[in-house]
Parts: C-alpha cells; sequence; structure tokens
C-alpha cells in the first residue's frame, strides 16, 4: 500500500473512532480503539512500539514509545489535549529520524471534528 492511502486509511480510521467515542476521553482509549479499528481494515499495528536511541552505534532504552507503528511505515502519535503545541510534533519527528520512517500523523482526538487536530509529519522535509 502507498503511503499517501495508508495515511488516508489511518485517518479514516481516526474518523471512525472519533464519531463513536466524541472527544473527552483518555489517549490510551484512543489508542486501543483505532488499533482495533485499524486491524478491522487488514493493516499491521504495533502499539507502543519502542524507540531506542542510538549513540555511538549503540541502541539505548530510554523507555520511549510510538503510540502506533502502521504497516512498519507509518508512526502515529496520538493526544486528546486542549491543543497541540510545537514540542509534540517535535517529538513526532525525533521518532521517525530514530525509526527511520518518513511518515507521521500526530492526532489529536480533544477536538470537536477530529480532523482539526490531524498533522502529517514527513521525515527529512
Amino acid at each position: 500500500m502507498e503511503l499517501n492511502d495508508l495515511s488516508g486509511a489511518i485517518i479514516g480510521g481516526a474518523i471512525e473512532v472519533h464519531k463513536r467515542l466524541g472527544p473527552g476521553l483518555l489517549e490510551s482509549a484512543y489508542r486501543k480503539c483505532l488499533a482495533y479499528e485499524l486491524r478491522k481494515r487488514g493493516l499491521s499495528v504495533t502499539e507502543e512500539q519502542e524507540v531506542p536511541v542510538v549513540y555511538d552505534e549503540v541502541k539505548i532504552q530510554c523507555g520511549f514509545r510510538a503510540d502506533l507503528v502502521v504497516n512498519e511505515l507509518v508512526v502515529v502519535e496520538l493526544k486528546a489535549k486542549t491543543k497541540l503545541h510545537p514540542i509534540d510534533e517535535a517529538q513526532l519527528i525525533s521518532y521517525l529520524r530514530l525509526l527511520d520512517l518518513r511518515l507521521g500523523l500526530l492526532i489529536n482526538f480533544h477536538e470537536k471534528k477530529v480532523t482539526d487536530g490531524i498533522q502529517r509529519v514527513l521525515n527529512g522535509y
């Protein structure tokens, strides 16, 4: 599946979850439901994938975890807060770089319309 099609499928899944649950829940609830929804759609989903820091060619486990990695191609970071901040995008960019992936989606479920809380981030651009 092409990256654009994959990101469209992920966003479609997020819209469906938001339609059914609405805003106001914890991030963990949205993560579990979105992972379930994406698997229903035939996608491979890893929840809370470890993100090691490579320093001097040594992998150091620092406790960083990407919320979802879909089809081993897209990092999805979920938020459930009033407003996204620049640090949220910086976190996603760091995960993309450390995992050597190209595309990330930052999705904030604490919006009346979830599409208002979605940012698409490309590694290296």
